[in-house]
């Protein structure tokens, strides 16, 4: 198959390269659409999609509203992750900025690096599954690579409650992945649908490589 190499055009990636469908997922969302797509453009170079994942999430803040896009796309050889936000409030020597600003960050792994995909479904009346009235109503996805791993510590303790001796720290190795929640309250059957679908593709595909 021939492909579709991105070109630019006016400082922009021409994203004519990626799927019709993932295009309009985008769109969907009516969060800087064009930067959006740009962003993935660019990260995506001439690999063809495998399969896509587009999550739109809204947070609120008193009397503001934070929103977030997360583009997940898997290649034959790699996995991207794509995130745009709102800009940072404040410049690095912490003068106002202006509204108006968005950011995008992409981290690009090769699927051969992804340690862990885990697929967690929630089902309404799974005594009857199957029939009408029982179906996936949330779904959580959790991917991890292990590019990044913190260290959790706390002071550690002993049974004794009138113990002060110090007995140092405790803690535990975490590693900086990413999970991606979609119900069908707030993101509609179809989204569910689609995340349990991206899921199994991509741990089929993982697995393929190992």
């Amino acid at each position: 198959m021939r492909r579709t190499v991105p070109t630019w055009e006016h400082g922009r990636v021409n994203a004519s390269c990626l799927p019709a469908e993932l295009r309009a997922q985008i769109a969907d969302c009516g969060y800087f659409p064009e930067f959006v797509t740009d962003s993935v453009a660019l990260a995506l170079g001439d690999e063809q999609v495998v399969t896509h994942l587009v999550h739109h999430e809204a947070t609120f803040a008193h009397d503001e509203i934070h929103r977030h896009v997360t583009v997940l796309v898997v290649t034959d050889t790699r996995l991207l992750v794509v995130h745009t936000d709102d800009g940072p409030a404040t410049d690095a020597l912490g003068h106002p900025t202006p509204s108006d600003r968005a950011v995008t960050s992409c981290e690009a792994m090769p699927l051969r690096s992804v340690s862990q995909v885990s697929l967690s479904r929630v089902v309404s009346r799974p005594q009857t599954f199957g029939t009408p009235g029982s179906e996936v109503v949330e779904t959580w996805l959790t991917l991890g690579w292990g590019t990044m791993r913190r260290i959790d510590l706390e002071p550690a303790a002993c049974a004794d409650q009138s113990c002060t001796a110090d007995h140092g720290y405790s803690g535990s190795v975490v590693g900086d992945d990413i999970t991606v929640r979609m119900s069908v309250t707030a993101d509609g059957a179809e989204q569910v649908t689609r995340l349990v679908s991206f899921a199994t593709t991509l741990q089929q595909l993982v697995g393929a490589q190992r």
